[in-house]
């Protein structure tokens, strides 16, 4: 398996330098300051390569190339949008890129509602509390039907939080939920949240896949014809969010994704902590059922309360686990490797790690501290190397 980095480039409080001490070899960015639904030139993408490969790296998978919000809506003519993405896939090619991340998850990328929770014997995680994102449905942004979402316990719950919170409490939570989008433009409070969400009235779970299954009919055979593999990442959390459905939660799911579109092209990225925060996910299982459709790996781990909250977990700790589900990926890598596939080899990143030591002062994106990938990167590459010498043996 390829130990790969996530790397935000300018806007990136790590340098590259910082990242070789780690261990990893390979990059994973994107063109995170061009805006959505314009095209990623080639000499910008050049530039970026030039950048990686002189510090010693390889940049080995895009994450992402974004989809604009009007393609999940299917929202008037999007010839323009479609063609932009497609030049933007030729130009990634040309430069020998190859494999590209992406979601489709409806305006909000991943959603925390802590993005510093204590964590035992020190360090801070990303959290995700069912009480305050019902507060936050309910009582900040309004939405009644949301009762519909959350047992009467979260409520409960919910109505104390936002009873006792102050000003600065609730800024803080919409802070957080917007914080998982790293590369957008858009940042919204509580009544531009509101606002942008009415755009979303009327797509149910039904029309969003209709949606992405046009998306995928306009750029996998495209992919096919450039050598490109797309691998859609999970949603995060695996349920519905704010009234906006989510299409990418469980192996139902998946199924659906892979046969709309039957080709290689079109493929996974196993992410352990998207899927695993799903109680009915079996993580190891859905990595053994779609084996030959993964072309990367987020490696990371949660831990789940009953209530429908979860938390970052140390890599090796959480529900999943960890060590089955690398076996499974090494036991695809070793099939690919058998039946002479060029692309062998999976590429996988430590995700989500705890602030530890330092971290906390280096004001990185959420969820994407030095020490705390480290830690979880070195474990893995322990995990890696101990079933890899029991298979040799």
């Amino acid at each position: 398996m390829r130990e790969s980095w996530r790397w935000y480039g300018p806007l990136d409080k790590i340098s590259l330098g910082e990242v070789a001490q780690t261990g990893a070899s390979g990059i994973v960015t994107a063109l995170h300051e061009v805006p959505y639904g314009e095209v990623w030139s080639r000499e910008a993408i050049a530039a970026r390569k030039a950048e990686i490969t002189a510090a010693g790296f390889d940049w080995v998978v895009v994450e992402s190339l974004p989809i604009h919000e009007r393609i999940k809506r299917n929202e008037g003519d999007l010839s323009a949008l479609f063609a932009n993405y497609r030049q933007s896939m030729a130009n990634l090619a040309a430069e020998g890129l190859h494999t590209i991340c992406y979601n489709f998850m409806p305006l909000l990328d991943w959603t925390r509602t802590d993005l510093a929770a204590p964590v035992a014997r020190g360090g801070t995680c990303l959290r995700f509390s069912a009480p305050k994102m019902a507060a936050l449905e309910l009582f900040m942004v309004g939405r009644g039907e949301a009762r519909e979402d959350y047992i009467p316990e979260v409520i409960a719950e919910a109505e104390s939080w936002f009873r006792a919170s102050s000003e600065n409490d609730r800024a803080d939570l919409m802070r957080a939920v917007m914080a998982g989008l790293p590369g957008a433009y858009d940042r919204y409070d509580a009544d531009g949240l509101k606002a942008a969400l009415k755009l979303y009235e009327g797509i149910d779970r039904a029309a969003l896949r209709r949606h992405l299954r046009r998306f995928l009919e306009e750029v996998v055979p495209v992919a096919e014809e450039l050598g490109m593999r797309f691998c859609i990442h999970p949603d995060d959390p695996p349920r519905d969010i704010l009234g906006l459905p989510r299409i990418v939660s469980n192996a139902e799911d998946i199924a659906w994704l892979l046969d709309a579109v039957d080709s290689r092209a079109n493929g996974l990225t196993l992410c352990a902590g998207s899927l695993g925060a799903n109680p009915g996910n079996d993580v190891p299982a859905i990595a053994r059922r779609f084996a030959d459709r993964i072309h990367f790996a987020h490696l990371r781990n949660v831990r789940k309360d009953t209530d429908g909250s979860f938390e970052e977990a140390a890599h090796l700790t959480g529900d999943t686990d960890m060590v089955d589900l690398v076996a499974e990926l090494l036991a695809e890598e070793a099939r690919r490797g058998q039946a002479g596939m060029a692309d062998w080899e999976i590429p996988f990143r430590p995700d989500h790690g705890h602030d530890l030591l330092d971290d906390a002062g280096r004001k990185t994106h959420p969820g994407y501290p030095l020490i705390g990938r480290m830690r979880g990167l070195a474990e893995l590459r322990g995990v890696i190397a101990g079933l890899s010498h029991a298979g040799n043996r």
